[in-house]
């Protein structure tokens, strides 16, 4: 199967990314989202994008001119027509599940569907579709340009075609791509949960304040302490996160969401997509 057209499905900060890569990766690439404001904020983001690429001579203006053509911006479901349809929606199974089911109606047979999901059970999602075979998780990370990791989450009913097929996707898009099976968390986020969760468990007891922690370990070697990394994610795709993984795994009180990160959430303090999480921006 040649890939030449991949859709992605949703607009905001990822959908935009994985758009963005897409282009820059030589696709034609579609990219949809119902709300025509969210598709224009998505627009002005990537020309931003691509004008500091071209401000830092890492492309040429033309090349910035022939990303943009590749991209179609549209709020017509009925366009949504791709080798590998890419979707990057709202963290509920429902909606995923829908989504992938209207869009069988109308593509190929061929056609291979991606969730983005960070956590949620790919199986779940693939076994109530029309055609499971040809579900995956394509769990990118953000920022979607900036981030070389794809997690390429294969179910029990995936075609091994499939598999191959995404897995020579992500590296056409410059990415490493790394197979796991269908499991909570995948592997980043079932790794990554103590680092926030620990941190959040600190703040809460009032050992130590959330700007001392990311410091030190900062200071430690890591890139980004946790509750600056928690804005740049979203608190509320973290903390949504955080949910999924503890209530898959059948609720351990080491993995107990933190009442802190729900508060922020609960506050619509998200981080930087917002103007104010831990940190103001």
């Amino acid at each position: 199967m040649n890939v030449d057209t991949i859709c992605v499905c949703g607009a905001g900060t990822m959908g935009s990314g994985i758009a963005q890569v897409s282009a820059m990766a030589g696709f034609a690439t579609i990219l949809y989202d119902l709300d025509k404001g969210v598709l224009d904020k998505a627009r002005l983001a990537i020309e931003k994008n691509l004008q500091t690429l071209v401000d830092k001579s890492k492309i040429t203006a033309d090349d910035q001119s022939g990303i943009l053509q590749r991209i179609h911006f549209t709020n017509d479901f009925e366009t949504c027509r791709g080798d590998v349809i890419i979707e990057a929606i709202v963290e509920n199974y429902e909606a995923k599940i829908s989504l992938f089911n209207e869009l069988a109606t109308f593509n190929s047979g061929a056609t291979i569907f991606a969730t983005n999901t960070s956590s949620l059970s790919v199986s779940k999602i693939a076994n109530n579709t029309s055609n499971a075979q040809r579900v995956i998780g394509m769990h990118f990370f953000n920022p979607a340009p900036l981030m070389k990791l794809v997690e390429v989450v294969r179910t029990e009913s995936c075609f091994e075609e499939t598999v191959q097929i995404i897995v020579d996707v992500a590296n056409r898009l410059g990415k490493t791509a790394v197979v796991c099976r269908d499991s909570p968390g995948f592997i980043v986020n079932r790794v990554a949960r103590p680092y926030y969760i620990e941190s959040l468990r600190l703040v809460e007891g009032g050992v130590i304040d959330f700007a001392m922690i990311d410091a030190l370990l900062e200071a430690t070697g890591f890139r980004m302490g946790p509750f600056k990394l928690m804005d740049l994610i979203g608190n509320d795709v973290n903390y949504a996160v955080s949910c999924s993984v503890y209530e898959q795994l059948n609720k351990p009180d080491r993995l107990r969401p933190s009442p802190v990160q729900k508060e922020k959430v609960d506050k619509g303090e998200l981080g930087k997509k917002t103007g104010r999480g831990y940190y103001p921006y």
